[in-house]
């Protein structure tokens, strides 16, 4: 008689369990690529870099998109690996921060969606003033805070707070590195993205992006709130 192997009876075989972690891991990176993607916005940054830039010579333009996608990247890289013990230090809950990130993406999808600039995902008037005098724009207000602003800093340590393995914190950085990889593609095609889209274009996708983004901060609080209750 041939012996195989039985499963144990409500429990599902290690092939299944294994792919149900792959997907659920890959759910779990889609969602933050999507979420950094709405909130950095790299076609509304390449739309204010060639605003600002704009009578820059082109190498110069070249120059200062690189300098400030690394600056970025360094804030943002620097927030994502010590996300949790900067909140540990403050004593802050991971369900009172997810609630309070949720609220913070909400703000700004709002913002999105009427077209508004506001200082969570853009500069203030005031700021854009003191841009157009100054003759670099690399860290401010390029690096910060039109790349790594309040909703990425956000984003980012909601990211490195949430409670998975190392391979999907790896898997995040990855996608984190992925969506300023996007960005910088962005800032050295201003120029063509204007003329494509226009202002009327650019403000059509970022009013869908904060449609999504309204909806998954909801769901940042929610999981908060179920957190937090548990």
């Amino acid at each position: 008689m041939t012996l195989a192997r039985i499963a144990r009876p409500g429990k599902p075989p290690a092939g299944a369990r294994t792919a149900a972690g792959y997907n659920r891991c890959m759910d779990i990176l889609a969602n933050s690529f999507v979420v950094l993607l709405i909130v950095v916005d790299p076609i509304g940054v390449a739309a204010l870099f060639w605003v600002l830039s704009r009578d820059a010579p082109h190498r110069d333009q070249r120059r200062t998109a690189f300098r400030a996608c690394a600056l970025a990247t360094a804030i943002l890289v620097v927030f994502f690996l010590i996300g949790d013990e900067l909140l540990m230090r403050l004593g802050i809950g991971i369900p009172a921060f997810r609630i309070a990130g949720g609220v913070l993406l909400f703000l700004l999808s709002i913002d999105m969606v009427f077209a508004r600039q506001s200082g969570l995902r853009s500069t203030t008037v005031r700021e854009q003033i003191e841009a157009e005098h100054r003759p670099d724009i690399t860290v401010f207000p390029l690096a910060f805070p039109l790349i790594a602003g309040p909703g990425a800093l956000t984003s980012v340590l909601l990211m490195a707070s949430s409670p998975h393995d190392l391979a999907v914190h790896l898997g995040m950085l990855g996608v984190l590195l992925c969506v300023l990889g996007l960005t910088l593609v962005s800032l050295l095609l201003a120029s063509r993205i204007m003329r494509l889209l226009g202002e009327t274009g650019t403000n059509v996708i970022s009013r869908l992006f904060g449609l999504l983004l309204a909806a998954l901060a909801v769901q940042f609080v929610l999981d908060g709130v179920r957190a937090s209750l548990a």
